[in-house]
């Protein structure tokens, strides 16, 4: 058993103080407000969010896209060419070094949850390791190091294009027919075995330009009780690729097909209509948004206002980790309605600040992306929780939602002080239990990548 007291805390019914919070096996097990300090003390105490579409494996390749191209103008596709490059050189080891990382920097940007979308599956040519789900088993090594509350999602990628083309070598490392799939789906559940029991497994159909109708039916199939995540309607060329061979545009095309539900998490979503955007909000589907990467890859822009006056769930996730702060891409959602509608606190209510708007959504989200017991401080949930110093310039005298405001959009994630993940208390004073170590074996796996480029 642990006790966590917080001057501050978001709770369920709003905020409150002088916070106790009991934890037993992992779970919340008491949260009283009003009491006196015992157990560990912090400022704020912040639910967790999850981190809710991650490509751990493209964190190592930050910065090496950025140079002009031989292309007229380089865009998402010239960098996919730049990834698919780059990807040949990594081995197993090297992944469960840069997933560690990826998985420490989430914890301590203040997320408690990597809900990967795992598709790096075989050996550079596409052959097969030994093991099918090697891959997906260094993942869940790396979590098992680094504490965090992991969701895998192994991905289903056959195609080059929606025309069944073959895939490219570039692509070749992430193909799989219906039959491996579900062998890779099987492996990877028996690598979640051996973590705590708040892991778990989900089902990734990569995107409508990548797996065939019959292969999203088979993935809706697989594991029909646990989340299921695909790209869609990410770039304009995807967009012309779908309405040419299928006749209606992506979100049309998925409407009219299949029903998505709260069990979907639809990524990206940067081009739809107006009609397109209400209609997919009112499943219930959760919009998985990943706004540093959509900004670094020209992705476009969300309708985040549309989508809310309509009712819509959204999450967040880091996506190819090219910047892992989960403040920024809170911000930078919101600063991107800011700059297209040419006003301030878009997506503010008259009862919410926009902090507490955009933060609230991403804990729903994030939770019902991830498949798990999380989300809010209450009695019951995974300890998923996230403590930020109330002592600097940024946060010292703020009240209310002025305290989201202010970590938001004048903050940085450095004020995390402590970050629990199913009650694991991985992050403390700022710094991951087990950073030293994480951060040498990463710097060996660049080492040894750098030298074989």
């Amino acid at each position: 058993m642990a006790r966590i007291w917080a001057e501050r805390a978001l709770l369920p019914e709003g905020w409150a103080e002088n916070v106790s919070v009991t934890i037993e096996q992992g779970r919340i097990a008491a949260v009283e407000p009003g009491t006196a300090p015992t157990g560990h003390r912090v400022g704020l105490l912040l639910p967790a969010l999850a981190n809710l579409h991650s490509h751990a494996f493209q964190r190592a390749m930050g910065g090496l896209s950025e140079a002009k191209g031989p292309e007229p103008r380089d865009t998402f596709w010239t960098w996919r060419q730049i990834m698919y490059r780059f990807l040949d050189h990594l081995t197993p080891d090297d992944v469960e070094a840069i997933a560690a990382l990826v998985q420490m920097e989430m914890l301590e940007a203040g997320y408690a949850t990597n809900v990967e979308f795992h598709y790096l599956h075989h050996r550079p040519g596409g052959g097969h390791y030994d093991n099918i789900a090697e891959m997906s088993e260094r993942v869940a090594a790396a979590a098992s190091r680094t504490g965090i509350g992991l969701t895998l999602l192994p991905v289903h990628y056959q195609f080059g294009g929606v025309d069944r083309r073959a895939l490219t070598p570039g692509q070749n490392r992430f193909g799989t027919n219906p039959d491996e799939f579900q062998r890779l789906l099987e492996g990877a559940e028996r690598a979640l075995a051996t973590l705590p029991p708040d892991a778990g497994i989900g089902v990734a159909p990569h995107s409508l330009r990548a797996v065939s109708p019959e292969g999203l039916r088979l993935c809706e199939s697989l594991r029909p009780d646990r989340p299921l995540h695909m790209h869609l309607a990410e770039q304009v060329p995807e967009i012309e690729e779908i309405s040419a061979a299928y006749g209606r545009r992506p979100v049309e095309w998925l409407l009219e097909n299949h029903r998505p539900d709260r069990r979907w998490t639809l990524i990206h979503l940067t081009h739809m209509t107006e009609d397109e955007t209400r209609r997919l909000a009112a499943t219930g589907a959760v919009a998985g948004l990943c706004p540093i990467t959509e900004s670094s890859l020209g992705d476009g822009i969300f309708n985040g206002t549309i989508w809310a006056e309509a009712g819509g769930r959204l999450g967040f996730g880091s996506d190819s980790n090219i910047r892992i702060s989960l403040v920024e891409e809170l911000r930078t959602l919101e600063y991107s309605q800011r700059l297209r509608d040419r006003g301030r606190a878009i997506l503010a209510r008259p009862d919410r600040s926009t902090g507490r708007v955009i933060y609230q959504a991403g804990l729903d989200g994030g939770a019902t992306a991830a498949g798990r017991e999380t989300g809010a401080i209450r009695a019951g949930l995974w300890a998923d929780l996230c403590a930020v110093d109330l002592k600097n310039p940024v946060m010292f005298g703020r009240d209310g939602d002025q305290m989201l405001d202010s970590l938001i959009f004048a903050g940085h994630d450095g004020l995390v002080s402590d970050v629990w993940s199913a009650g694991r208390h991985m992050v403390q004073g700022g710094r991951h239990l087990e950073r030293d170590a994480i951060m040498a074996e990463y710097l060996a796996a660049i080492s040894r990548v750098q030298e074989r480029m």
